[in-house]
């Protein structure tokens, strides 16, 4: 059971990094910015670092075809051993839940995700649906 607190510090954490980001979508494109948090299992955080860093082209092809820019992941220690991803990364299509639709369905995206998803922990704050809790951007600046 996560402590109340541990969300809060890291939806603040989330605030902080999403804040700090800087974009990257060509001058006039419609860009919608998200910032995401899981948990991560402290035992799980090597293997996710691992498959990180040899993430499969088809899921990175899925990604971009899905209108996805700008897509970084922060592992960060909120308190001693509890430990959570945080996402950023901008949005440049047009119909965000058809994107994301299309992502789902996407056969070498879905196998992608038998493998991360065992590694994290979802929070318990999220929305019907969620996997990634979505936090709310509360600042930007470019």
């Amino acid at each position: 059971m996560r402590r109340s607190g541990g969300c809060l510090i890291g939806m603040v954490v989330l605030g902080l990094i999403a804040a700090a980001v800087g974009g990257c979508a060509p001058p006039g494109e419609k860009v919608q910015r998200f910032g995401q948090v899981i948990g991560v299992k402290k035992e799980a955080i090597p293997e996710y670092k691992r498959l990180h860093a040899d993430t499969w082209p088809g899921v990175l092809k899925a990604i971009r075809e899905c209108n996805i820019r700008n897509y970084s992941i922060y592992l960060a220690e909120i308190k001693p051993d509890e430990y959570y991803l945080f996402a950023y990364f901008e949005y440049v299509g047009d119909d965000f839940e058809k994107d994301m639709e299309k992502m789902k369905a996407d056969p070498t995206t879905r196998k992608w995700w038998e493998f991360t998803d065992p590694l994290q922990q979802p929070l318990p704050t999220r929305r019907p649906g969620e996997w990634w809790h979505r936090g709310e951007e509360v600042f930007h600046t470019d």
